[in-house]
């Protein structure tokens, strides 16, 4: 037994019981179908021409669906004669090389067999105009050499900024079909500009009549598709303003105020941009956004493989194991981070050797008195909160929460041999 393991050996575990979370679970029954109900409601769809190159932007997030939305589109794009094709849109993301972004593209379920069409990855892009300050407005390569491009997005709110245009139609246009130098340039002066930089750099590539369609998703707390929009450029900015509003009353959330620790088994890009959601555990890495749930401490468990390394977000996270840090591609998390400017996300926790000891620090540093009696909430990642577990201590404040069911007795946390957490969903 080391000093770390001797420090917390006399931390007692508070019993956790199993819950549910309820919220709105209004949902699409058919994705494909919503699709092409969107678009031949949409004026802009039936002006697409035969014969037209059409680039289709696919970004890094996981968006509910996906394979089936972007192949929706692209049989639709055939439909009228159009040859579409795939570019990744996701900014720095994949390491800021092409390989890297086709990779993403790829492992987000969207390959050239799946969507029925080329992926064309490349990191050049063409600057195609300036604001009135001299902000440079870069495309890329591939979408600028089109016919024409559909922005296609997830529109939902942001983790690090406040505006009237979050993460959505025109953000995929200012910052991920920029490519890295798009996402560079705008996150230049910080996220107290980039609720400007988004609208004032997407109403400039507006301009250039490259676009010619935008197909948004809207989704449920559940992480499933609740809403298709397809609109016209001319629509595309009261959309995305339209669009954030409802998918800010979508959201789900910890029905929980106020906690002494937060267990979140993973954190990762699929999950949010941040790795973990400001929004649903009210920590953020720039002091132009607040609000949420009162988290004394947090640890983080694992990062999810789709992240690649890329743990962007650990830093607001105060404990990992050992396991978490050794997943970590140092290389992909400083590319996000010194990109983005937020570099809190980019921080490295206090890290230990297995689970459970971090579990013991969080508690320890979060609840020094009697640990068995601390709100401790344990959830498998900021996206999906249907099903949790909570501690004894709150089970009382449980059956008086709406939308909260208790679906069994609290037990005891149980660890492997390795110190490894066991208690599955």
């Amino acid at each position: 037994m080391d000093a770390i393991e001797r420090l917390l050996f006399s931390v007692e575990l508070p019993k956790m019981a199993r819950i549910r979370q309820t919220f709105d679970d209004t949902r699409l029954d058919d994705v494909p179908a919503a699709v092409r109900q969107a678009l031949a409601g949409c004026p802009a769809y039936q002006r697409i021409q035969p014969g037209a190159r059409l680039a289709v932007t696919v970004g890094s997030r996981g968006i509910a669906s996906l394979g089936a939305i972007v192949r929706a589109i692209v049989d639709a794009l055939k439909e009228r004669g159009a040859e579409p094709f795939i570019v990744p849109a996701m900014g720095s993301h994949g390491g800021a090389t092409a390989e890297g972004q086709l990779s993403l593209v790829n492992e987000l379920g969207v390959t050239e067999e799946s969507a029925g069409c080329p992926i064309l990855s490349s990191m050049e892009v063409v600057q195609v105009g300036q604001l009135a300050d001299g902000f440079p407005v870069y495309m890329d390569k591939y979408a600028y050499e089109s016919d024409g491009v559909v922005i296609f997005n997830r529109i939902k709110p942001h983790n690090a900024f406040r505006s009237r245009h979050e993460s959505g139609l025109l953000k995929m246009l200012a910052i991920g079909l920029g490519k890295h130098h798009g996402a560079e340039s705008t996150h230049t002066l910080g996220f107290g500009h980039m609720g400007r930089l988004i609208e004032e750099v997407g109403g400039e590539l507006l301009n250039t009549n490259k676009i010619v369609l935008g197909v948004a998703t809207i989704e449920n707390a559940y992480d499933k598709a609740k809403e298709i929009v397809a609109c016209g450029p001319e629509d595309m900015a009261e959309v995305d303003r339209e669009g954030l509003k409802r998918a800010f009353g979508n959201m789900p959330r910890l029905l929980f105020d106020k906690l002494d620790l937060l267990i979140c088994d993973e954190i990762g890009k699929e999950f949010s941009g941040g790795g973990m959601d400001g929004n649903i555990i009210g920590r953020y890495s720039t002091p132009f956004i607040n609000g949420g749930p009162d988290i004394t401490r947090i640890v983080a468990l694992g990062l999810s493989k789709r992240s690649h390394g890329n743990a962007n977000g650990m830093g607001l996270a105060d404990v990992v194991p050992e396991s978490f840090v050794k997943d970590v591609d140092l290389f992909q998390v400083y590319t996000n981070s010194i990109t983005s400017g937020a570099t809190p996300s980019a921080r490295t926790p206090m890290h230990l050797a297995t689970e459970e000891l971090a579990i013991k620090a969080g508690l320890k540093t979060g609840y020094a008195s009697d640990t068995t009696k601390a709100l401790v909430m344990r959830i498998p990642n900021t996206l999906h909160l249907g099903e949790c577990f909570i501690s004894e201590a709150l089970l009382p404040l449980a059956e008086k929460t709406e939308g909260v069911t208790v679906l069994g007795e609290a037990r005891p946390m149980n660890f492997d041999a390795a110190g490894k957490l066991l208690d599955q969903y």
